[in-house]
């Protein structure tokens, strides 16, 4: 038996509204719906969609550190940062879609969208920077694995999302990993301890962008684009401040536009599709399948001309591989309850969680957003801790 939805749109008439409330109030007295979900292909494989998202925004940011390294050199940390997200911003602007197919960002969400800006866009970049004039790009890059332990951690203390032991053990190969890569630069001979300095500034930054990815859980079935626009804005707004008050050199021309064009694709685009992915699959797994930028990170350097390799960077680099590979195996699926709740953000019908009607006389094609109830219902089928699914276990 399909679920029943209510749609509350502002072009209802005002005899649709009276019906809706009428079954709205029978639907309180009604028991909870037991029923098989009807799923399409992606519902079936709950976890893949989200995954090859998540993998897009994993490749775009991995490639983005090396050549932050590159044409970073000379500048302040804070003028770095500032660049990268003034071209998030910008094609954050660019990216925005029309009303009626993303919800747009609320009052409500105002405090919480600061704190991602102050974590991701000013001491994340910052950190990161600075660590990069200082450490190995490659080390540097598989560094930043820890911002999945660091997602993981913290979408099970906030969302309680679910991690069972095999994701237990695998944040401890990843840690493992990280604690390698340490030890790796503080073995390097003249200088070892300023590149371990750096490191744990690389460090400090995973740490920013693991508080980051976990706040943004929340505003992920927001318009994307409007989200990452906000966001660069604040960021690239209060590094430009920073920057002056430090009295950091203005930039050339080409490494300036260089970095704005890093900051679209590696901070901006790659941002896009991580709260998509979020979205589709929850915050921890977004972020151990992010896990993966780091490697594509410390290829690229090496295809650049770097060659900074040893065993440890190696044993670090495999122990992080198994941690991502070990992670990404989970499987979970139980009967579970959904809650009556009501809720506005982007989705299609067919997906075993949107069955609702329309007042108009033909159903939406593709993704639209509009505000829409769900009925309290019990199921079991495969799923991930997406927007649907953040029950405790």
């Amino acid at each position: 038996m399909a679920r029943r939805h209510e749609v509350l749109g502002n072009d209802v008439v005002s005899t649709h509204i009276e019906q809706v409330v009428g079954r709205f109030g029978a639907a309180r007295r009604r028991p909870i719906r037991w029923h098989a979900v009807g799923m399409n292909h992606a519902s079936r494989w709950p976890a893949l969609r989200g995954g090859l998202i998540a993998l897009t925004a994993a490749l775009l940011f991995g490639v983005s550190t090396p050549l932050v390294q590159r044409f970073g050199v000379g500048l302040g940390s804070f003028t770095t940062a500032a660049l990268l997200y003034a071209g998030a911003a910008l094609i954050g602007a660019l990216l925005r879609r029309p009303i009626e197919r993303e919800a747009r960002l609320q009052s409500s969400d105002a405090s919480r969208v600061a704190l991602m800006a102050l974590f991701g866009a000013v001491i994340g970049p910052v950190a990161l920077a600075w660590g990069l004039q200082r450490t190995s790009g490659a080390s540097a890059s598989l560094m930043l694995t820890l911002e999945a332990v660091f997602t993981a951690v913290l979408a099970r203390l906030w969302y309680h999302e679910t991690l069972d032991r095999r994701v237990i053990f695998a944040m401890f190969l990843l840690t493992a990993g990280g604690m390698v890569l340490v030890v790796d630069r503080a073995n390097v001979g003249a200088g070892g301890a300023n590149q371990m300095l750096g490191l744990v500034a690389v460090m400090v930054a995973t740490a920013a962008w693991g508080v980051d990815n976990t706040l943004s859980r929340t505003v992920a079935d927001r318009d994307p684009g409007q989200v990452v626009m906000v966001k660069g804005a604040l960021g690239a707004l209060a590094t430009t401040l920073m920057a002056v008050a430090f009295g950091e050199p203005l930039p050339s021309v080409v490494p300036a536009l260089a970095l704005l064009a890093v900051g679209a694709t590696g901070y901006g685009l790659s941002l896009r599709f991580y709260l998509l992915a979020q979205r589709a699959f929850g915050a921890a797994r977004t972020g151990s399948v992010f896990a993966f930028a780091p490697f594509v990170g410390a290829l690229f350097a090496f295809a650049l001309g770097e060659r900074s390799g040893s065993a440890w960077m190696l044993a670090g680099a495999v122990l992080m591989a198994a941690g991502i590979v070990l992670h990404l195996a989970e499987t979970h699926g139980h009967e579970h309850q959904h809650d009556e709740t009501e809720h506005e953000h982007a989705h299609s019908h067919g997906d075993g969680h949107h069955a609702h009607t329309h007042p108009s006389a033909s159903m939406p094609v593709g993704q639209h957003s509009h505000l829409h109830r769900h009925e309290p219902t019990r199921h079991v089928h495969a799923h991930v801790p997406d927007e649907h699914h953040t029950h405790r276990h």
